[in-house]
């Protein structure tokens, strides 16, 4: 632990509770009351209209480069436009706004407008029309909420899912063949005195958006956001990172609006706390990191995201940049990360390079949430903590954890847990327990178990877990995150295997940028040619030896490895638009590659054996 001083920032000072019920579970919870909250989102863009018009509210690059925005004041004249477009389309809960589009200025303004005049709309992951071959996923979400109308900023990128999934709603859009009402005719719509009244009578409790979950275990499911749970998350969120009352957050950010983490925590941040969000075309991805430096070079934020493949590859570009350190870092209060585990060189690296550059610390922090928590739920902000720990519950959520197969379960109950999933009583049902508390379905651990202020691990996902031919039970949450963390960044992720062998295996999902750095001339590789060369299997079979000499047990040696070679499959479910892996989705879809694993085929590596080609 380094003795460098914290870069001062402003958060909460949590004062933290808890019993132990009779029934052996544990309830967790913070002392105190959030501050007063408003009844809608979309409340806060009239408030920042009126205290400060001319203030920037979110900005992406037009087609010279520039960056082009829109400000809170003509955000919200232009709300009671689109507002009463879709009033006039005779939108409602039972046929909301469906958004096709990626992340853009006028998706924001689409989805802010009908929460501003009662219409919930979906973000739907640009992936199920763009990629999916099949749009079986875009049609569920169709059968789900049965919209009324579809939005894409280009329609003709659509066309294809949108003349398969929705042949006869009206289409809107700012360019395009089809479009039933331009983006500029929307914008000139005169609002007639309904918008207002109907603004005005929005109730809290009623269903603002829907969000899909990733659809890993099947169809996706459509999680109920109320109005109420997410100004609470956002109190809850601005409580805990109280710095942004004082500061509001300069935000540049590339995830997807249709997931939880971007579409609510990060978007409503900017409009609640009366911040600019700068729009990244960027993605972490080996071409799609350039546009994010680019833009980081130009935007200083003051709270950033991203996962952690993300901050490795940023981390690559600083090294020799140290111009680009000093625009990262020089107005940076906060660093998280969500998506995956961060390695432990990855964070030690970042905290180097922040004292490196401003000769002081700056905040490196996780939390853990879901859709159905909207999502903010804990989070920690111990500079202390390490990578992994996910900290304490939010004010006014109770965290439950109840004992299940020698692990903690968590689940959690306040206002911004949703009430559950769109016309789907039984799955609501089940969601909870007989005390009205959302299962997350996740396993968390104590840092310290006399100290729940010093917060939790996560400790693997409940329906993950399984049992070696032994009968030895095998925790997957917290061995992908350590294994990974094992491989020193040569693969981004893995996927345990061994239920009903004796010994565990992984299948390895590379991260190109750091295999390439190992070999000579691997940039000009195939994938297949990369992760076959003697020097990438030999660094693997190397790590996994040193990390099988210190694990202890046969639930945590993995001396059998492998490397996925054909990518992640969305429409199967094995990975997300946001690159998250789903542990059950693989071993289900290639069940046949999982036992390769435990054969001689040359593709196995084995941790102590000689590795040739």
């Amino acid at each position: 632990m380094t003795d460098a001083p914290i870069r001062p920032v402003r958060l909460w000072q949590p004062d933290v509770k808890w019993e132990k019920r009779s029934d052996g579970s544990i309830i967790v919870w913070q002392e105190g009351e959030l501050l007063t909250y408003p009844a809608r989102i979309a409340d806060r863009v009239r408030f920042w209209a009126d205290y400060d018009a001319k203030r920037l509210w979110m900005a992406e690059r037009d087609a010279t480069g520039a960056w082009a925005g829109v400000t809170y004041g003509e955000l919200y004249l232009k709300m009671y436009a689109i507002g009463q477009v879709l009033l006039d389309l005779k939108l409602s809960v039972e046929r909301p706004l469906v958004i096709l589009s990626g992340n853009s200025v006028a998706h924001g303004m689409m989805a802010l407008a009908a929460q501003f005049v009662g219409i919930p709309s979906a973000a739907i992951a640009p992936a199920y029309s763009l990629v999916s071959k099949d749009f079986e996923k875009l049609k569920s979400v169709r059968d789900q909420i049965t919209p009324g109308a579809v939005f894409a900023e280009n329609m003709d990128d659509y066309a294809a899912a949108v003349e398969a999934v929705f042949p006869d709603l009206p289409r809107l859009g700012k360019s395009g063949a089809g479009l039933h009402i331009s983006w500029q005719d929307m914008l000139a719509t005169e609002a007639s005195d309904r918008v207002e009244a109907v603004r005005t009578a929005v109730a809290p409790k009623s269903v603002a958006k829907f969000l899909f979950t990733s659809g890993t275990t099947g169809s996706p499911k459509a999680v109920i956001q109320t109005h109420l749970m997410l100004c609470a998350n956002m109190e809850m969120m601005t409580d805990c990172y109280d710095y942004l009352r004082d500061e509001p957050p300069i935000i540049l950010d590339w995830a997807p609006w249709n997931h939880v983490a971007a579409g609510n925590l990060v978007f409503n941040a900017a409009v609640y706390n009366g911040g600019t969000f700068y729009i990244d075309g960027g993605r972490p991805t080996r071409d799609g990191m350039a546009e994010t430096i680019r833009n980081l070079r130009e935007i200083n934020t003051n709270w950033y995201w991203n996962v952690p493949a993300g901050y490795e590859m940023l981390l690559e570009a600083m090294r020799d940049d140290a111009e680009l350190a000093q625009a990262f870092f020089r107005d940076l209060k906060l660093m998280y990360y969500a998506g995956a585990a961060m390695a432990q060189h990855t964070w030690d690296e970042l905290e180097e390079m922040s004292i490196k550059t401003t000769g002081q610390r700056v905040i490196l922090a996780t939390g853990l949430g879901a859709t159905e928590t909207a999502p903010f739920a804990l989070f920690n902000t111990d500079p202390a903590a390490g990578p992994g720990n996910v900290g304490v519950p939010a004010k006014e959520l109770q965290l439950k954890l109840v004992p299940n197969e020698g692990k903690w379960e968590a689940r959690v109950k306040g206002p911004s847990v949703t009430p559950g999933y769109w016309r789907n009583k039984a799955l609501s049902e089940e969601a909870f327990d007989k005390d009205g508390f959302y299962c997350l379905g996740d396993a968390l651990r104590f840092a310290d178990p006399e100290d729940p202020s010093k917060g939790f691990f996560f400790d693997g996902r409940v329906a993950e877990n399984f049992k070696l031919g032994t009968g030895t039970w095998v925790a997957v949450g917290a061995l992908r995150a350590t294994l990974t963390n094992a491989l020193g960044g040569l693969a981004r992720d893995v996927v345990v295997v061994g239920e009903g062998h004796d010994e565990l295996a992984a299948l390895l999902v590379p991260f190109r940028p750091a295999l390439e750095a190992a070999v000579a001339g691997g940039a000009e590789m195939s994938d297949a040619e990369l992760i076959a060369h003697p020097e990438i299997r030999g660094k693997v079979a190397e790590r996994l030896a040193a990390y099988n000499a210190k694990a202890t047990g046969s639930s945590l040696r993995v001396p059998r490895a492998m490397f996925l070679v054909d990518p992640l499959d969305l429409d199967k479910g094995e990975v997300t638009d946001k690159g998250s892996v789903n542990q059950r989705a693989v071993l289900r879809h290639r069940a046949a590659l999982t036992e390769v694993l435990y054969t001689d085929d040359p593709a196995v590596i084995v941790s102590d054996a000689p590795q040739t080609a």
